[in-house]
């Protein structure tokens, strides 16, 4: 789980106060999605929020404590994202379906800006000790949505008995976010296609003998 956050020192909010802190951290996520969280400012963040700066001080100590909840806002969004198109995934063609879900949301934005939580991990990691915790936390929540879609492929009869789900998980989990990155560089997004169906074939090589196409 991610680090507790020091917000229970602060006072209940009201539904005002919610929507309030909701709107600073979404247009903080957006900034720092495209611009990168250095180079993102408090002053920008109110202009796009249209909030002042003591309403800003009244839910965050500073800079950093903002960054912590937009690690959790785009972990949820991404997460509750993979959860409903995973959780049912029982065979090949549930994985193809799912890899065409991936691709469509790259091409979405020409593959530009990469993955919210991986720019995020590229950023913070080496520099915020508590930001890796948390990122490499919901890192593992995706892995493991992945190992038990293939789990249940190997429940199903789709893939060997002795599969090892969690290591094809992460295998599937380093094409996704190497498809990212080629596809950011590139404004490509077929290349993420690419990465991930090199991934499902290596999959496929633990089909069991005689498997027919699925």
């Amino acid at each position: 789980m991610p680090p507790p956050s020091n917000d229970v020192t602060r006072p209940r909010l009201t539904s005002r106060g919610v929507a309030t802190r909701n709107r600073i951290v979404q247009a903080a996520a957006e900034l720092m999605h495209v611009r990168g969280v250095a180079a993102t400012t408090i002053d920008e963040v109110l202009a796009s929020s249209a909030t002042s700066k003591s309403q800003f001080y009244q839910h965050f100590d500073d800079k950093t404590d903002l960054v912590y909840d937009v690690i959790s806002v785009r972990a949820d969004e991404i997460l509750s994202w993979q959860r409903l198109r995973l959780e049912k995934v029982d065979s090949f063609r549930g994985l193809h379906h799912w890899r065409d879900a991936m691709v469509q949301r790259c091409a979405l934005r020409r593959g530009l800006w990469g993955c919210e939580l991986g720019s995020l991990a590229a950023e913070l990691s080496d520099s915020d000790d508590r930001a890796r915790e948390s990122l490499a936390a919901h890192f593992a929540e995706w892995q493991a949505l992945l190992a038990a879609a293939l789990e249940r492929m190997r429940d199903t009869g789709a893939l060997r008995s002795d599969v090892d789900a969690p290591m094809l998980a992460t295998g599937l989990l380093a094409a996704v976010e190497g498809g990212y990155l080629l596809s950011q560089t590139a404004h490509d997004p077929r290349l993420m296609q690419t990465a991930l169906d090199s991934a499902i074939a290596y999959i496929r090589s633990f089909e069991p003998a005689g498997a027919g196409p699925d």
